[in-house]
């Protein structure tokens, strides 16, 4: 089980960093593997304030690229060698305001796992896309297209997560029902199997993400190819990501 936090363009270096004090004792004892995404700026604090816990340090973006001239951006190197551990990878936001296409997301996989992060890779269909009943073709499409040339030692070995978030459902209150999230958490597995074989299919954690929260999360975590959660507004309430954290 993996629950991350992306705390998006949310919290300053010093809120972000206090804020990790504040969650730390919260979520020692949680079973899963407990992650907060910050913001560019706030990793060094955070990566600091979260030394000697449990907790384990995610960016929210990359370049794909090693260096070079591409004003704003970061490399996964850079993300590296200041201790983070997870980056997260084609968020539909990233997608929808900033041009993230399956192909981009695809190069930022391969230079995650190339630098030593575990990459998040997420995926999800519209709302016009479920109405049109095309969520399975756009998902398999999004997550093949992810990790075209991974083999299985580089899935395995990065500690690669799938995380699955309806478009429709991040940030509007509404939350895909139990066994909708599940169902299509289902298919991304069956495809893992597709891809590599049952044994990699079975060792990929796959999230669950759309407005998780502290009253959903227990339900959804307990179904069978849910492997935990992405969590957007609710990793903001140090309470509320304790619950989750532990659900």
């Amino acid at each position: 089980m993996i629950v991350a936090g992306n705390w998006k363009m949310n919290k300053t270096p010093s809120e972000a960093a206090a804020f990790v004090k504040e969650l730390a004792p919260k979520v020692a004892g949680a079973k899963a593997t407990v992650v907060v995404g910050a913001p560019f700026v706030a990793l060094p604090g955070v990566v600091e304030a979260a030394k000697g816990t449990n907790i384990k340090v995610a960016a929210q973006n990359m370049h794909y690229e090693a260096k070079g001239a591409y004003t704003g951006e970061v490399a996964a190197d850079m993300l590296k060698d200041i201790g983070v551990d997870y980056v997260i990878i084609g968020h539909s936001e990233r997608r929808q305001y900033f041009g993230e296409t399956d192909v981009t997301v695809n190069k930022k996989v391969h230079s995650a796992i190339a630098a030593g992060l575990s990459p998040i890779v997420c995926c999800g269909e519209s709302l016009e896309e479920r109405e049109q009943g095309v969520t399975a073709e756009i998902v398999r499409r999004q997550v093949k297209i992810a990790l075209l040339g991974i083999d299985k030692a580089a899935l395995l070995d990065s500690g690669l997560v799938v995380a699955y978030e309806p478009i429709w459902a991040i940030g509007t209150g509404k939350t895909a029902t139990n066994e909708q999230a599940n169902e299509v958490c289902h298919i991304i597995r069956a495809l893992l199997a597709e891809l590599y074989d049952g044994d990699a299919a079975a060792k990929v954690a796959i999230q669950y993400g759309g407005s998780v929260t502290a009253a959903n999360a227990k339900d959804l975590f307990a179904m069978p190819d849910i492997d935990g959660g992405l969590v957007g507004g609710a990793s903001l309430k140090a309470n509320d990501f304790e619950i989750i954290a532990n659900a």
